[in-house]
Order: structure tokens, then C-alpha cells, then sequence
């Protein structure tokens, strides 16, 4: 199958810097910090996803990190901030569909750290590398209906809604909702 991505951003991890971030790839050694940011109260609460409970499930986690890394398939970076080397959040890009140069992105941020344009920093650096070095047509994002952060956010940065699927997702005994937001490079360039 040809591709239309930059394949070879996958010969070595891209680590990425802002002017107050480091991006780089999840060590096992951030399985605790990587606990406390996912089981957070605010951050869990919209992300419809198994919420964990014990180091090993996030060693798992970033297990999953690594070997989607490995198989060409996603990058999630940890981000650090640089003053202190505190591990603050991640961003991913998974479900990489190589055909259509198409991604799903994903992100978390402590919220010791919402508010201070830390989420403006990495979004401009994850997405201008994901369409001039990852060289993707598109970037889709899937969020709860319920994270007016997220959505806010996306549409800050010119991604369009463009779907909104009704229960949609079986999750902890419910149907959910989804809505599904998407920015092309060429609304950006």
C-alpha cells in the first residue's frame, strides 16, 4: 500500500520543543505521574475511557504508547514543562490512516496548568509538525459533547464540526454521544 505520510518520522521518536515545552516519548518511569494525571478528577471526567486505578494499568498505557510508535501507527508525546522537567500532559496522534494521511488527536493537560496557554503552545507545535514533517492532509479529533474545554479549543484552532453521532459509544453502562471535528492543512495554510 503507498503512503502518502513522511514515513520515516517513525526511524527515530520526534522529540519536539516550544518555547516553554519539551514533547518526548513516555519513558516506564512516567507510569506514576502518568497515574496522577489520568485518574484527576477534572481531567478523567471526559474521557470516556477506562479511568486507572493503579500503576500498572498505567504502565500498560504506556506500553500501548510505544508499540503503536513501533508499528507506524501513533505518536503520543509526553509533555514536559522545561523549567523543572515536570511531566504536565500528553499529545497523541493515533489511528494514523497511511492511505488518506488522515490522524486522530488526542491531549491531556494537568489543570494545575489550564489557563496559562500551555495547550496554545503545544497545539501550534503539534500541528504544524503533523502537516509539515508528518505531512498528514487531516486531523480529526472525537470529543464528549460534555467538554466545552475541548471543543472551544478545537475551534480556536480552525477544526470544523463535522459530525455529531448520537450514542454512538458504549461506555462504563451508557451510550454516549460523540461529536467529531476535523482541520485540513489546507484550512491553515
Amino acid at each position: 500500500m503507498s503512503t502518502l505520510i513522511n514515513e520515516t518520522i517513525f526511524d527515530e521518536f520526534p522529540e519536539l520543543e516550544s518555547e516553554r515545552l519539551y514533547f518526548r516519548a513516555y519513558k516506564k518511569s512516567d507510569a506514576q505521574t502518568l497515574l496522577n494525571l489520568r485518574s484527576h478528577k477534572d481531567v478523567s471526567k471526559h474521557m470516556d475511557t477506562k479511568i486507572p486505578k493503579h500503576i500498572e494499568d498505567s504502565e500498560k498505557k504506556i506500553e500501548t504508547y510505544i508499540n503503536a510508535f513501533n508499528e507506524n501507527k501513533g505518536i503520543t508525546w509526553a509533555i514536559t514543562e522545561k523549567t523543572n522537567n515536570t511531566h504536565i500532559g500528553d499529545f497523541g496522534i493515533w489511528r494514523i490512516d497511511k492511505q488518506n494521511a488522515r490522524g486522530e488527536i488526542g491531549y491531556i493537560l494537568h489543570p494545575d496548568y489550564w489557563g496559562k496557554a500551555y495547550m496554545k503552545e503545544t497545539m501550534d507545535t503539534i500541528i504544524h509538525f503533523a502537516f509539515n514533517s508528518l505531512n498528514l492532509h487531516g486531523l480529526d479529533a472525537n470529543v464528549n459533547v460534555e467538554n466545552m474545554n475541548s471543543k472551544k479549543l478545537l475551534l480556536k484552532y480552525g477544526f470544523k464540526l463535522e459530525a455529531y453521532f448520537r450514542e454512538n459509544y458504549y461506555f462504563d453502562g451508557h451510550f454516549l454521544d460523540s461529536e467529531i471535528y476535523c482541520l485540513l492543512k489546507s484550512d491553515i495554510t
